[in-house]
């Protein structure tokens, strides 16, 4: 990792399973021009709305489309570049693709499917990823007798069985209502935690992004806006608006302190020595647990207050804060706690009042309920 791009800051692919591209296509009136490389483990996310250039990256990555200049590379292997006119076509670029459709063999059973084009020594991983994916039940089924969820994931087994060096994930979870969606979302998250090859994965969705990126590359009009490691990302002022605006988020990292099996919440130990409680979590103590907080579900005191529906008070210091850019009413507040950082959104009107100045000390009020669906263990 020893450059930086002219979009704003990508770490440079040094290591064997790291994709670099630097790529120029035009589709009619729109234009993509970005350089990215992607580190050679986790998540990197490709965010932004439709039509800023993400899916038309990824296929320029997987080899089903050609730039009309540039190149890409994984790790020492050239995919394709113009100059010396190389273009390795999608199924010898050593990736895993996944679309937004499953694109089943529909002749098939899902063993079939699962163990199509898979390698001699991908034998040993079929059971264990089969298990990961919760599959095994639907081993012997046709793909018409699967829900949309349940094919997802097939085609993701699938995938992962050919041995690729890197997963492509054009948005996986498009099209699924929100009970299949979580469903499937919350086995991504785990699969992704368990594997030892770098993912790209496509959404426009930021709970998606916050769930199960480790970087993040922005897309805006064809153009890398911003780059670099998520939590980074997610706490600069200056990118609210890409970045989800009304629901943007941050993350809080701890570790499970104790349950209370009467009100069916649990208690979650930060590093500085301050406890949160959120719904029941079916981790045993000491398992590490990251927490998703919207800025809008955070609110602040001066002082700890007594006789309030508010289960989580944390003391913290305003570091920094702006205007919003998209709300006239409201500013945006960076708030530090202990080593960790937390975003928050108030009224112009309630700073004021508050005298609310970076460097004050400050509480910060979280509901319990607003962690329903927002926790994530961490492996």
């Amino acid at each position: 990792m020893n450059r930086r791009d002219a979009c704003g800051g990508v770490p440079a692919a040094t290591t064997p399973n790291a994709l670099s591209c630097e790529v120029r296509k035009r589709q009619g009136a729109f234009s993509l021009n970005v350089s990215l490389d992607v580190p050679a483990s986790g998540v990197t996310a490709l965010f932004g709305p439709s039509g800023s250039g993400k899916t038309t990256l990824l296929r320029l990555m997987a080899g089903l489309d050609r730039p009309d200049s540039g190149r890409v590379t994984l790790g020492e292997r050239v995919l394709a570049d113009t100059a010396r006119g190389v273009h390795l076509p999608i199924h010898h670029r050593g990736l895993g693709v996944v679309f937004q459709e499953a694109r089943l063999f529909p002749h098939y059973r899902v063993r079939s499917n699962l163990t199509y084009g898979m390698p001699r020594d991908g034998r040993s991983k079929f059971d264990d990823l089969v298990a990961l994916l919760g599959i095994q039940h639907l081993l012997d089924r046709m793909p018409g007798m699967l829900s949309g969820g349940e094919a997802r994931r097939v085609a993701i087994g699938r995938a992962l069985l050919t041995g690729p060096r890197l997963l492509l994930m054009d948005e996986p979870l498009t099209g699924l209502d929100g009970e299949r969606k979580g469903e499937l979302l919350r086995y991504l998250v785990r699969l992704t935690r368990e594997i030892d090859i770098p993912v790209v994965y496509v959404s426009h969705d930021p709970a998606e992004i916050t769930a199960i990126a480790d970087h993040l590359a922005v897309l805006e009009d064809g153009q890398v806006a911003a780059y670099g490691e998520l939590d980074a990302l997610m706490l600069r002022l200056d990118l609210t608006q890409r970045l989800g605006g009304f629901d943007a988020a941050t993350r809080l990292t701890g570790k499970v302190m104790a349950h209370d099996p009467h009100y069916a919440l649990t208690d979650v130990g930060l590093a500085d020595g301050q406890r949160l409680r959120v719904p029941m979590l079916d981790l045993s103590p000491s398992s590490p647990v990251r927490l998703r907080v919207g800025v809008r579900d955070v609110a602040i005191a001066l002082r700890m207050p007594t006789n309030t529906s508010y289960r989580n008070g944390l003391w913290a210091t305003v570091e920094a804060m702006m205007p919003s850019d998209h709300e006239p009413s409201a500013m945006e507040l960076r708030l530090v706690i202990g080593t960790q950082r937390l975003r928050a959104r108030l009224t112009r009107q309630a700073c004021d009042e508050l005298q609310i100045i970076p460097g004050k000390k400050v509480v910060a009020l979280i509901r319990s309920v607003s962690f329903d669906d927002t926790l994530e263990p961490i492996n």
